[in-house]
């Protein structure tokens, strides 16, 4: 079987397929990470100053909308669990969920260095979190069969699937390739591929198996100023804003 083979998509127009949710919920994600990351944009503009701007108390306490997203996802997902939802709940209980994602992992950096930095050097972990958040959730939503797990198996041939995906995927992740261990989980040809390559100089893997040779490799491999890294990080920028100066 190739991997194009494990790939079944099965959703219908009214979103009442077992994945109909699954997609209003990326989609939620998708709007309301747009909108946020946007007003936040608005904000920070010195060109557009009728724009509300952030949320403060009488106290001066400036509340995050990483809060906001915080209370929809814990709301949606115990209605979610405690209930049996027909439709049309069950799709904007999803849809409630994945607006709380868009609000809290745009801001995942900031509970991460349980500080503001937002527009810092360290918030891009905020548009990388959100980066493999969409790269599972469109994995999920396209139900992509972990490779050798699409047509009926043995059991125990399927169980050596799953955990050859989980270790390939691992292995991936302690390289500090992230959004290649989220694809890796069904595809591990992909993870195998990557297990041979070199980590990433800051990744646990580099720096507990590497010698002083093979870490120089890496960092150069890896270098801010490749090609790739800065075409990552125009895209970045056009997506979520520069970083502010140091």
């Amino acid at each position: 079987m190739t991997p194009l083979a494990v790939l079944r998509f099965d959703l219908d127009p009214t979103f009442s397929s077992p994945r109909g949710p699954a997609l209003l919920l990326l989609l939620a994600f998708f709007c309301s990470f747009g909108f946020i990351r946007t007003s936040a944009r608005l904000m920070r503009s010195p060109h557009v100053h009728w724009w509300p701007g952030s949320v403060r108390t009488d106290s001066g306490i400036h509340i995050h909308h990483l809060v906001w997203g915080i209370v929809l996802i814990l709301a949606s997902g115990f209605v979610a669990f405690a209930t049996e939802l027909q439709s049309p709940w069950g799709q904007i209980t999803a849809v409630v969920f994945g607006i709380g994602a868009g609000f809290t992992l745009d801001e995942f950096a900031l509970w991460l260095h349980l500080e503001d930095v937002y527009w810092a050097k360290e918030g891009r972990a905020s548009l990388d979190a959100v980066v493999l958040a969409t790269v599972f959730a469109i994995v999920v939503v396209l139900g992509i069969h972990p490779v050798g797990l699409g047509e009926p198996v043995s059991t125990l041939a399927a169980v050596g699937a799953v955990l050859m995906s989980c270790l390939l995927s691992g292995l991936t992740f302690l390289k500090g390739r992230y959004v290649l261990g989220v694809v890796a989980l069904h595809l591990w040809p992909l993870g195998l591929w990557t297990t041979v390559r070199l980590a990433k100089p800051d990744s646990p893997w580099a720096r507990r198996r590497y010698d002083r040779e093979k870490l120089e490799r890496a960092r150069h491999r890896f270098r801010p100023d490749r090609p790739a890294a800065k075409r990552r990080d125009k895209l970045l920028d056009l997506l979520g804003g520069a970083p502010s100066a140091e």
